[in-house]
């Protein structure tokens, strides 16, 4: 289950303030001792902010064509330069064009 920031900073600030331990707290509230020093160490290194939810989109993947290899416009080729590129191409073209 998902917690939003203010849920995450409440719970740390409740954690915080409160005399009893850490695990009694947590186990009464179901949050895996784990979990929450993962966003106690991302609250502590850079704050509320930290807390909230990135995307889970990678930012890089290893084997993606840069788009720059299908997008960029050329004088020679113009718009069909992705066209161009996947037919000429020596590694593509034995595979898309039978010769």
């Amino acid at each position: 289950m998902r917690h939003p920031a203010s849920e995450k900073l409440e719970i740390i600030r409740l954690v915080e303030q409160s005399h009893l331990p850490a695990k009694r707290i947590l186990d009464k509230l179901g949050i895996p001792r784990t979990t929450f020093y993962r966003w106690y160490d991302k609250y502590l290194d850079g704050g509320p902010e930290a807390l909230q939810d990135r995307s889970p989109k990678p930012l890089r993947v290893w084997n993606r064509i840069p788009n720059a290899a299908f997008c960029s416009k050329t004088p020679d080729y113009g718009h069909d330069f992705d066209y161009y590129y996947l037919t000429t191409s020596s590694i593509v073209s034995d595979r898309l064009v039978p010769q």
